[in-house]
């Protein structure tokens, strides 16, 4: 069914290059024609012309009427003729505004060379004496149709664009899926013993246990229990509330402190009044944790780590600094896409579930603020409320 459904989109993507690359070779070859056609008509134009020029050198006196109706009839080619004899310039279908001789000569001079550049100029001759030279420009057809290739190619641009968008939307989408089912499936296979741990913990209580011990392990359980749900709520829209980030954040800290190797020096930054801000407090303490064990992976279980908050006008933000290896600038983007990892276990989701509980859930920004071979300090934004 998958196949069946990767050809059909595939075709029609094949069939819409198709249809859009023949009709911009049709174009192509239509304004080609169109141009030949033009001077075919001037050269016909420059026939009648000569003709004209040597009935009047024949003092003939006679005028054809074919000849004027030719010469009469092109009303939409705008161009510029030369007399050899007096070295002077005359020009039809053109708008022009009153100029003197002088300034009027110099204007057609340089319509004529613009005329050059557009079109082979065509020369009247008469019996090899040149009589004159007619530089002749695009039509107004042709000048509207000359930006029809540059459109096609920017709409042909549009169109791949659009295509990959939708194919990487789509596969996005199937990848989103199948992450969320499988996250649903660990909480279900993760519930079963859980339950099991919640029992063997009450038969403690009812033994000669120190008490501290069952509490700890009480304290562990109820953290799996909120693993479990955040698992079970991946690919639904989670509920923000107002709530403290100051005391949400120093939950999450106090948490990682007791359950981190005493070589790591914690350091917490963080104002002593509220700051309030909408929130899904299991997903915001599970992005504290991961950026935290992140930073402890870094400095090898060894350093120091800095958890602050700074308000800044109607925003705060949350900034994590560790004392490990850096991040190099190339991947300080590639570090949020799904399935990359620098380490030898773990399957790269992470931070790109981070980015996601940061900026679709919580509206906010999440980025690696600075780094180096000292260290590296991440930065997260979200919008406090009055």
């Amino acid at each position: 069914m998958q196949n069946r459904k990767a050809l059909i989109r595939w075709g029609i993507i094949t069939v819409s290059i198709f249809i859009v690359t023949l009709v911009a070779w049709n174009t192509s070859v239509f304004f080609d024609v169109l141009k030949q056609n033009e001077r075919s008509k001037m050269q016909i134009w420059a026939s009648a012309q000569q003709d004209l020029q040597e009935q009047i050198l024949s003092n003939d006196g006679v005028m054809s009427d074919v000849v004027l109706k030719v010469i009469e009839g092109n009303t939409t080619t705008p161009m510029v003729m030369h007399q050899m004899e007096n070295d002077t310039y005359d020009y039809r279908n053109l708008d022009l505004p009153k100029l003197d001789s002088i300034k009027l000569q110099k204007r057609l001079v340089k319509l004529s060379k613009q005329f050059a550049q557009e079109n082979k100029p065509i020369e009247v001759k008469n019996n090899d004496e040149l009589l004159s030279t007619i530089y002749y420009g695009n039509s107004p057809i042709i000048n509207k149709l000359k930006y029809y290739p540059a459109a096609l190619i920017l709409i042909i641009g549009l169109f791949f664009t659009a295509i990959y968008f939708f194919y990487r939307t789509a596969k996005s989408s199937d990848q989103n899926k199948l992450w969320a089912g499988m996250a649903k499936e660990t909480a279900h296979q993760i519930g079963t013993p859980l339950s099991s741990l919640v029992g063997w913990t009450e038969i403690l209580k009812t033994e000669n246990v120190n008490p501290e011990y069952i509490s700890e392990i009480e304290k562990d359980i109820d953290r799996l229990k909120t693993i479990t749900e955040r698992f079970s709520k991946i690919g639904s829209a989670p509920t923000l509330e107002r709530a403290d980030l100051v005391a949400e954040t120093k939950s999450a800290y106090q948490y990682l402190k007791t359950r981190s190797s005493k070589l790591i020096e914690f350091e917490l930054d963080v104002p002593n009044e509220a700051i309030f801000v909408n929130l899904n407090k299991q997903l915001f303490g599970w992005t504290i944790e991961n950026l935290v064990k992140n930073a402890i992976d870094a400095m090898r279980g060894k350093g120091k780590i800095i958890v602050a908050i700074n308000p800044k006008n109607d925003r705060v933000f949350i900034e994590i600094t560790d004392t490990g290896k850096g991040i190099p600038k190339r991947d300080h983007q590639r570090v949020f896409h799904p399935g990359f990892t620098t380490k030898k276990r773990g399957w790269g989701l992470g931070l790109s579930l981070v980015k996601r509980i940061i900026e679709e859930y919580h509206n906010g920004k999440i980025r690696v603020l600075k780094s180096s071979p000292k260290g590296t300090t991440m930065s997260i934004m979200l919008r406090e409320l009055n």
